[in-house]
């Protein structure tokens, strides 16, 4: 029987999955979206959670509504934890339509950012122009995540485009690529209008992708979490994650929350977490 050192949980209770990684993770990433936190909110989030938190997304465009010493703090604060932090797509895409995307490029490297990510949630993005800023966020030396999908109510995934962008991006250098969820998980992309998922067009997307493990699944909301994680597996990587809601949704993972604990047994026994990908 396996030997637990004192004061630690056996493997078998702390994660019954058997599967769960610590960071740099392949499989199983989870990004978290803040909206407003203070430095103090920030030190208790990474005090309780950090190492189960991959990136940290400082939402939309608020980057430029803190000073320049307080967001520079909590950028530190954030990398002090092995986590990328990135300002939102949506800031790019006003850098792009205002003509700032020098200026934003400097004070992504003046303001400490180790992420960028690429989007076209907004306005419409040339793919030569996606192309050109993914490699200039890869020679600045950030990781690059883009994400694919329209921000507006009833926006569909288009299987093709969402193909040809998944191939391209990663060709490039892109780390993920994320599906479009928004921050209300409703009426966008993989979701119904009440924020159901639509398990048909899922399976398309996870058919026709060179790579599933690529792709990073918005999902705010528990139900969300859980269909995805019952569906696809612990191995998914999950995005727009409140920062309440983390050790929450790590309870998920492991098999350590009633939605999920079945997940267990079938972990354990798989010993290889790429049956995740299955639907």
């Amino acid at each position: 029987m396996e030997v637990t050192s004192p004061g630690q949980w056996h493997p078998l209770l702390s994660d019954p999955t058997g599967v769960r990684t610590g960071k740099p993770r392949s499989l199983g990433q989870t990004m978290v979206i803040d909206k407003g936190l203070g430095l103090h909110a920030l030190e208790d989030l990474l005090e309780t959670a950090a190492p189960y938190i991959d990136m940290l997304k400082i939402g939309f465009g608020t980057s430029p509504l803190y000073t320049t010493e307080f967001l520079k703090q909590k950028i530190e604060m954030i990398k002090g934890h092995d986590i990328v932090v990135y300002p939102g797509g949506t800031f790019l895409e006003v850098a792009i339509r205002q003509g700032a995307v020098q200026p934003f490029f400097e004070m992504v490297r003046q303001l400490g950012f180790n992420g960028l990510e690429v989007s076209d949630g907004t306005i419409e993005v040339p793919r030569s122009l996606r192309s050109e800023l993914i490699c200039r966020g890869l020679d600045a030396g950030l990781t690059v995540i883009t994400e694919y999908g329209k921000k507006g109510w009833g926006s569909a995934i288009e299987l093709q485009e969402l193909i040809e962008t998944v191939t391209v991006d990663s060709e490039l250098g892109a780390s993920l690529v994320t599906i479009e969820g928004r921050e209300s998980g409703k009426g966008v992309g993989i979701f119904d209008e009440q924020g159901g998922c639509k398990d048909e067009e899922i399976a398309m997307v996870l058919k026709g992708v060179p790579s599933p493990a690529v792709l990073l699944w918005e999902a705010p909301h528990k139900e969300q979490q859980v269909h995805l994680l019952n569906t696809l597996g612990t191995g998914i990587h999950l995005g727009n994650i409140a920062p309440g809601d983390v050790i929450s949704l790590e309870a998920l993972r492991r098999g350590l929350r009633s939605d999920t604990l079945l997940l267990g047994n079938e972990g354990r026994k798989s010993g290889d977490p790429s049956w995740a990908w299955e639907i």
